[in-house]
């Protein structure tokens, strides 16, 4: 599954939510979704380690089979590796736009139990099945029915995970992949985060499980242990989030209403570039693709970066911000070049150049909530 960024919604334990009532939350997640789909659609690629996206020289993997993530093969890992480490590794160009439809299909059916669903990508969503349009009174039920019917209707397999807050649902359905369920109550709840190492929280990443291992905090009761203030002053805001994770408390609601933060196209070049009139004209294509996209949803945004991968697989971004949101392509052309002109002489060559429209008009961005990252030469 691509890799999520959590939006951390401020403090995830507000006052006036600490005595709300228990909320019945499911997290559905497909298993190894645009493989499967792939392999589904081809039966040749069945059984088989597949990767879609790359290339067998240049690229990253966007996701991996089963049976090729048995070879170590990740999402976001260079095609090189990745063939590496499996040779009958078989590569998939996407297909975004029967994803998307799947995704809206599989959409459909959480709409026939509840309005309270909040996608956090085309394959997974939180739904808050608390009070829902079928009263049933098992959230564990409902995921089961859910699952039942995504395997029915789309020939998938989904993971589903039942708790009483997001971030435990999240939690719950990594724990039976692929085609499982698992449930944790709020008996369960504060247990289970003990014991969890901090690299497996939903909004910790790598390089925060780093920092928090220098600072001593391997584990969910590690992270307990810490005081706020501590926490607040060495991950700012973010403390407060793992403040109360940490003990299994997170009353943010499901978010039906949930925009993207951003729209963005990136490529992967054949070859590596080293002047830059060559990577100017790579980056064209990309503000292109980007614009287009903003122009035919009515899509603004007041941030543009520009995102760099060295030959050494070393990467930056530059960004530059607006008071107000850009309306003209021409503005957003001339801000992306001068991000891309200030990186040059290069001292080593650019193998992917990517660039993102971000501060989206939360009103117009809510129209581009379906779509994920966009993506060229995959």
């Amino acid at each position: 599954m691509p890799e999520t960024i959590v939006e951390h919604d401020g403090d995830p334990a507000p006052a006036a939510a600490r005595d709300a009532p228990v909320r019945k939350i499911i997290h559905v997640d497909l298993d190894a979704f645009y493989a499967s789909v792939e392999q589904r659609d081809n039966p040749e690629l069945r059984g088989r380690p597949v990767a879609v996206g790359g290339s067998r020289e240049r690229g990253v993997v966007a996701a991996a089979s089963y049976e090729a993530r048995r070879f170590g093969v990740r999402s976001a890992m260079p095609s090189v590796t990745a063939k590496r480490k499996c040779p009958e590794l078989v590569f998939v160009r996407p297909r975004f736009d029967v994803y998307r439809a799947i995704s809206q299909q599989i959409r459909a059916i959480f709409a026939d139990y509840t309005p309270l669903i909040e996608p956090l990508s085309l394959d997974e969503a939180h739904l808050d099945v608390t009070t829902n349009l079928k009263g049933m009174p098992s959230a564990t039920q409902i995921a089961e029915e859910i699952r039942a019917r995504i395997k029915a209707e789309t020939g998938l397999t989904a993971s589903a995970g039942v708790s009483y807050n997001k971030f435990l649902a999240k939690l719950a359905s990594d724990q039976n992949k692929p085609d499982g369920l698992f449930v944790i109550t709020p008996k369960m709840g504060p247990v289970f985060v003990e014991t969890l190492p901090v690299g497996k929280f939903h909004g910790i990443g790598p390089a925060t499980a780093e920092r928090m291992n220098r600072l001593g905090i391997m584990t969910g009761l590690d992270l307990r242990a810490r005081e706020l203030p501590f926490l607040v002053r060495h991950f700012g805001k973010a403390g407060t989030y793992f403040y109360w994770i940490s003990r299994g408390i997170d009353h943010r609601p499901v978010r039906p209403d949930r925009v993207r933060k951003s729209v963005g196209a990136e490529n992967t070049f054949n070859a590596d570039l080293f002047e830059h009139g060559a990577a100017l004209a790579e980056l064209h294509p990309l503000i292109d693709k980007v614009w287009r996209y903003c122009e035919d949803r009515d899509i603004r945004g007041r941030t543009v970066t520009l995102k760099v991968k060295y030959a050494d697989f070393q990467q930056v971004t530059r960004s530059r911000s607006l008071a107000a949101p850009i309306a003209a392509r021409a503005v957003f052309e001339q801000i992306a070049c001068a991000l891309l002109e200030q990186l040059f002489p290069v001292t080593k060559g650019i193998r992917l150049l990517g660039v993102t429209l971000s501060s989206l008009n939360e009103a117009e961005a809510e129209k581009a909530e379906m779509t994920g990252q966009l993506s060229l030469g995959m």
